[in-house]
């Protein structure tokens, strides 16, 4: 920009005339004398940039109560500021989220859902993470949402070694939500691999107390629920503010190169446990009946004991009242004895009784056996016969 020259004299240098121009002392840089004088104090082809300056400045006086500058705009201005500023402070935490206030970097408190205040930046700084979503951890295995191995298993992470020392290949999931978001942002570095190598940790403890048989069938419920139980205590130990929701097996199964062999194994067992539940059933249909017909036998013989018994019992009773009577009248007891004796003896024979006094007996050749039989047939008609 060039210099103008105002006034007279001969010195040089940049407030200096131009080498062959006159004019007074007294020049400043805008190329203005501090007087007014002089001409060519312009630049050529624009205005006065000094007189641009001053007219703002007269505008922005008239403008401004009690001029630029003035005592009470400086305070009103800073008031202003101040309110701003500690306005500033006021922030919304959501139903779902918990604000984590921070003072210089520090964590202070946690605060519920609603309208909140802290102190102003850069004091105190305010985060309001979401509690209420559900986290979603996949171990063992990466769904096609996954960029890094799409749909694919991760055996480093689903091989695990079983109680009876059997390999397994176990993909799960682990879902999770935050509990006090002071714990999850400050107590832990990265939460979501402290959980995947927790979850991964508490899996492998669970199925090495565990035979690959229950882990393959009926105990899938209970893997689950010991493995949320042990995470969750683990999770509580590093005080990282996360509650496990739940944890959800996707895949229990046999190792890729031996699940044929595997097969042929579970076949054999469930033969065997086929053979097993026929032998039961044989066995408790051949049992109880075998039982049956020994408490049977039993019965019988409690039974012909107690008659012989009672038989023996009765008999001796029955000679103790004979000897009883014996002793009393021994003629007539003997003679009684000799006719029951006798009768008992005779009583289902033919008999024929021959009076010896009279006559000199029977005709050989006469058929008493068949006059006899005659008699028996005709008694029981002559004693049912109607009486006349």
């Amino acid at each position: 920009m060039p210099w103008n020259n105002q006034g007279g004299g001969n010195g040089g240098g940049p407030w200096g005339p131009p080498p062959g121009g006159g004019g007074g002392g007294g020049n400043n840089p805008w190329g203005r004398p501090p007087g007014g004088g002089g001409g060519g104090g312009q630049p050529p082809g624009g205005p006065d940039l000094e007189e641009l300056l001053r007219k703002g400045q007269e505008r922005f006086k008239n403008l401004t109560p009690g001029g630029f500058g003035g005592g009470r705009t400086i305070m009103f201005g800073v008031l202003a500021l101040a309110v701003l500023w500690g306005l500033s402070g006021i922030y919304r935490v959501e139903p779902d989220e918990q604000g984590v206030v921070m003072r210089f970097g520090q964590y202070v408190r946690t605060e519920q859902p609603g309208l909140r205040y802290h102190l102003p930046v850069p004091i105190e700084r305010a985060v309001t993470p979401k509690v209420t979503r559900v986290n979603r951890l996949e171990i063992g295995y990466r769904s096609a949402g996954d960029n890094r191995r799409a749909g694919g298993d991760v055996p480093d992470e689903s091989l695990m070694l079983t109680g009876d020392e059997n390999i397994i290949d176990i993909d799960f999931t682990v879902l999770w939500v935050i509990k006090d978001a002071g714990d999850y942002l400050f107590k832990i570095r990265d939460p979501e691999q402290t959980v995947k190598k927790a979850a991964e940790s508490a899996m492998r403890e669970v199925i090495g107390r565990t035979d690959i048989q229950p882990a393959l069938t009926e105990a899938r419920q209970d893997i689950e629920q010991q493995t949320r139980q042990l995470l969750q205590t683990m999770l509580d130990e590093y005080q990282s503010g996360i509650e496990i929701s739940q944890v959800q097996l996707q895949k229990v199964d046999p190792p890729g190169p031996v699940v044929d062999a595997f097969n042929d194994v579970q076949r054999a067992r469930q033969d065997r446990e086929r053979l097993r539940n026929e032998a039961e059933a044989y066995r408790n249909d051949i049992i109880p009946r075998a039982r049956g017909e020994a408490e049977q036998l039993i019965q019988q013989a409690s039974a012909y004991r107690e008659q012989v018994v009672s038989l023996a019992q009765g008999d001796a009773q029955r000679f103790s009242q004979v000897l009883s009577a014996y002793s009393l009248s021994p003629e007539i007891t003997a003679r009684r004895m000799y006719l029951e004796t006798m009768q008992e003896v005779l009583g289902g024979t033919n008999k024929i009784i021959i009076d010896q006094g009279k006559g000199t007996g029977v005709v050989p050749f006469l058929p008493l056996n068949e006059l006899t039989n005659q008699l028996r047939q005709q008694t029981p008609v002559t004693q049912t016969a109607p009486r006349q």
